[in-house]
């Protein structure tokens, strides 16, 4: 019986070995600074701050850009993640002008971290790992929150006045910035982007996948003016058990993702895939938030170099794999483009180059493939040797 992405991995994170800090009710430390906004019971949802149980700069806990740059190990950033602590309160999306909101607000737009005492309804407790969201350690009920004061973060605060700025352009122009990706997301989550009334928050798995598509588009409308390449290329990187090949190819802009897992849990090898043509992609991937956060990552790097290519995305989660969130495809998929390129003639000469880094036969993933398919009919002879 075949299983859906969604299925495997939240098996995958039902029985993890993992065990977060024993609290009390009372807490005091810093936080990040972070915050997380659930989507259940939308409109009214659980929105809250994260907090370690930690005095100083505990920015590192929250900023996953940084993470693999640094060469942390998994069993790092899980600690990390592990030691922020979740306050939820259930709040309506629409009310900004509550002192809650407010304190969430100062939170998010923070230009560091921010010292902060929390009493919970009961101790902390639980853990929450996914695919779409970074973990993080034990949550409970909020009584109350308090802050130091702080100060905003010079991009985000004028972003969050100027009410007649989009959510969109807010998001665009911060990237263009150079605000780290998470910082705009946390931003979007609580609030403080968009035009007047429009405002909301926004829960966090939404607000990342609505940051990545803002950027992918807008930096797919700079793609589509470039010029193609003039070659097959290969480019790579690995982190955190798991291998990425991206291979571009000399043609209009098309993508496809394909990702495997191998031996995670047990024997199992399984495979989903996918992917869009010319047009715009309408309706939501089944494969979630990282089909978005690797598209993010490829179009932001050809827009850099001012080329344009075709892309199909490959990638291996072998065994001691843990779901970290979208962040780990979307920092390890940049990772890659920054890589020398290996070039290749043709599509037969890169594929074969991929499969002596990948550990399931290229069959595999070419019968999950769209793209390939069709490159398949269009150049048969290129492709011979895989059929």
């Amino acid at each position: 019986m075949s299983i859906g992405k969604g299925a495997y991995l939240k098996a995958l994170t039902a029985h993890l070995p993992m065990r977060s800090r024993d609290l009390g009710r009372d807490l005091e430390g810093s936080s990040p600074p972070s915050v997380f906004v659930g989507a259940w019971n939308y409109p009214k949802v659980y929105a809250g701050p994260m907090i370690a149980p930690l005095h100083g700069d505990t920015s590192i806990m929250d900023t996953p850009e940084a993470w693999i740059p640094s060469r942390l190990k998994q069993e790092e950033i899980i600690g990390y993640r592990l030691d922020l602590v979740r306050g939820k309160k259930i709040s309506h999306v629409r009310d900004l002008s509550t002192p809650y909101a407010e304190t969430l607000r100062e939170i998010a737009l923070s230009g560091g971290s921010l010292e902060s005492e929390a009493r919970f309804g009961h101790s902390p407790q639980g853990f929450s790992f996914g695919e779409e969201h970074t973990p993080f350690g034990p949550s409970a009920p909020l009584e109350s929150i308090h802050t130091a004061e702080g100060r905003w973060a010079p991009h985000l605060e004028k972003a969050f006045y100027d009410t007649d700025l989009s959510a969109t352009e807010a998001i665009l122009r911060l990237h263009a910035d150079g605000v780290p990706f998470s910082t705009i997301q946390k931003a979007l989550s609580v609030g403080t982007l968009g035009m007047g009334r429009g405002r909301r928050m926004v829960p966090t798995r939404w607000s990342i996948t609505a940051c990545d598509t803002a950027i992918a588009d807008n930096m797919l409308c700079k793609v589509r003016q470039n010029s193609l390449i003039d070659s097959y290329q290969v480019r790579e990187f690995s982190s955190l058990h798991n291998h990425y090949a991206v291979l571009l190819m000399p043609t209009g802009w098309q993508y496809e993702w394909i990702e495997a897992f191998l031996q995670v849990m047990g024997k199992e090898e399984l495979v989903f895939s996918d992917w869009e043509g010319h047009g715009k992609k309408r309706e939501y991937s089944p494969v979630g938030g990282c089909y978005y956060s690797c598209k993010m990552a490829v179009l932001e790097a050809l827009a850099r170099e001012g080329r344009q290519a075709g892309a199909i995305v490959l990638r291996e989660a072998r065994k001691g794999y843990v779901p970290l969130g979208v962040f780990n495809v979307r920092e390890n998929v940049r990772q890659a483009m920054q890589q020398t390129p290996r070039v290749f003639e043709g599509m037969g000469e890169a594929l074969s180059y991929i499969q002596t880094k990948m550990t399931l036969p290229m069959d595999r993933f070419i019968g999950e493939s769209t793209l390939l398919e069709e490159c398949r009919r269009e150049r048969q002879a290129t492709l011979s040797m895989y059929w």
